[in-house]
């Protein structure tokens, strides 16, 4: 007995001093900044939350039933090929851009070049989505379409929210230099500053506010999701969807969410778009609140009023327990079957949206 219980006190103290010591973990908003929160209608008891009720109850006698499905070693969760991906180079990523065009780096990473500007979107450049490698499972891709140092300089970027696969330290870490401004949800400068990045390049924004960044329009939008980053700072941080607006072009961003009618708001109020990028990924029945199932993700599109859209938060990273391919499959016949414009781009292709938008190929399936 005094042996088992020597064994969980040190590893309570290896987890303790991991959290405290790993700087992934990132930082916490202020107890002034906590205050400011407090006048918001989506903030109470030290925690944002979601505009509708949302279940993220999980009792611990179904997250241990869970575990087995999740860790069973099902060939479907991963590609049994090596993915095509489309290789870019310095110089086609600083020459004059004069149309809208986008860089996908798959799951939800984004390079847009809008109005002579480079954007990233949510820039998750790593291998693993994890505070640490032998907590994840690597990237089904081996390389990205260009290395983080080869990128070019890096006018904004824009974060969603703080969860792994979406915010990276060691991608941040690799990028705090060559950028000049940081574009969040509340709570999220912690992070930054923890991190190195200077408060000045740092704007943090709430739901609904809107700014002029550079000549580039943004809004901070509603979604249905959550945030943390460390055992016990779960909604510490604000969570949210993006529009992105250029002289021509208006590009939508869903960044993490369930199905809600904070959709067909922000299509009210801020479509039609040209573009939208749509989570459909890491979706299961027991938190289809926090993240939509493929045939919502169609619907979304469409209350958005998007013009045509493309599915994300999927094709890098295995987070949950459906085939690989079920997403893009699932959501491509619910697009065709309301009739919503949908494409499907390789990894690393520009998506240019002065062109004639279109699925090339259907990459994701083996070619034999």
């Amino acid at each position: 007995m005094i042996t088992l219980i020597s064994i969980v006190l040190i590893l309570g103290l290896i987890i303790v001093l991991f959290v405290n010591l790993s700087p992934q973990f990132g930082g916490n908003p202020s107890k002034e900044d906590m205050q400011q929160y407090q006048q918001l209608s989506y903030f109470s008891q030290g925690k944002f939350h979601n505009l509708m009720p949302t279940n993220m109850d999980m009792d611990f006698t179904e997250a241990i039933k869970m575990l087995p499905e999740f860790f069973k070693n099902d060939p479907t969760r991963r590609p049994d090929f090596e993915l095509p991906v489309v290789k870019r180079d310095s110089l086609e990523l600083t020459e004059q851009v004069h149309e809208t065009r986008l860089v996908w780096f798959g799951h939800s990473s984004f390079l847009l070049q809008l109005e002579g500007k480079n954007i990233l979107i949510d820039p998750m450049f790593s291998e693993v989505p994890a505070p640490n490698p032998i907590l994840g499972k690597k990237r089904y891709s081996k390389e990205l379409p260009i290395a983080v140092e080869k990128l070019p300089h890096i006018d904004m970027i824009i974060m969603s929210h703080d969860h792994y696969d979406h915010l990276d330290y060691e991608s941040i870490q690799k990028l705090k230099s060559k950028t000049k401004a940081f574009y969040m949800p509340l709570g999220m400068g912690a992070h930054f500053e923890e991190w190195g990045v200077e408060t000045s390049k740092i704007h943090e924004l709430g739901w609904w506010d809107e700014i002029q960044a550079n000549g580039v329009f943004l809004a901070l939008t509603p979604a249905r999701h959550f945030s943390g980053r460390g055992l016990n700072n779960r909604f510490s941080t604000l969570w949210g969807s993006w529009v992105i607006k250029g002289k021509s072009k208006s590009i939508y961003f869903s960044g993490d969410s369930g199905y809600g009618p904070h959709f067909k708001e922000i299509g009210e109020k801020y479509g039609p778009f040209d573009f939208a990028m749509m989570e459909c990924g890491q979706y299961n029945e027991r938190w289809t609140d926090i993240h939509m199932i493929p045939e919502e993700t169609a619907q979304a599109a469409q209350d958005i009023q998007a013009q045509k859209f493309m599915p994300i938060h999927w094709a890098a990273f295995t987070l949950a327990m459906h085939s690989w391919t079920d997403p893009v499959t699932r959501v491509i016949q619910k697009a065709e079957e309301i009739k919503q414009d949908i494409v499907v781009p390789e990894i690393g292709d520009f998506i240019i949206l002065d062109e004639n938008l279109a699925t090339k190929t259907q990459w994701w399936k083996r070619s034999n």
